[in-house]
């Protein structure tokens, strides 16, 4: 085939062949829903672990942190959903296995031990899990343009409630 008749792959400017581009296509798109939806499943685990934190500690500025922090993950499931939906996929709507078994393990560690030290030390794990997933949808190579820029967008907030809750499960623990 003649360089005239081919085009340039969208994320690594390698030649493809035209048959290949509505693959290429597709594929992106449904990887975009894919990584997007891994987050809207965690963002999600956090918003139910973080409501249902807020109603079993005593202390009332914790619950209050933990009702703030569940609506900035309502924020992320809602914005990345739109996002997925703009690109023509279906929006996750269930949390994961992983965050629900964190968010039973919280729930003994709570039980068993100091109840708020417990939540913190669970949400704070949630906290990395999400950042991370995160960090992987920025780096990978499949991830739109529009869906890198929803997740960098939201990044900052992220990390924000990441900071917090490392900061507040460092204090509690000294």
């Amino acid at each position: 085939m003649a360089d005239a008749e081919k085009s340039t792959h969208p994320d690594n400017n390698t030649r493809v062949k035209p048959d290949q581009q509505e693959y290429i296509a597709v594929n992106t798109e449904s990887k975009t829903a894919h990584n997007l939806n891994d987050l809207i499943e965690i963002a999600r685990d956090g918003q139910e672990f973080y409501t249902e934190a807020a109603g079993k500690v005593e202390d009332a500025e914790l619950a209050a942190l933990f009702t703030r922090i569940a609506g900035v993950k309502n924020e992320i499931v809602r914005s990345l959903s739109a996002t997925v939906v703009a690109a023509g996929g279906k929006p996750a709507d269930h949390g994961t296995f992983v965050g629900s078994m964190q968010q039973f393990y919280g729930k003994v560690r709570a039980t068993l031990g100091d109840k708020q030290y417990g939540y913190v030390a669970e949400l704070e794990e949630s906290e990395d899990r999400l950042l991370k997933a995160f960090k992987d949808t920025l780096t990978d190579a499949d991830t739109s343009p529009a869906a890198r820029q929803e997740v960098q967008r939201l990044l900052p907030q992220v990390q924000e409630c990441h900071a917090v809750m490392r900061d507040r499960k460092h204090a509690m623990k000294h």
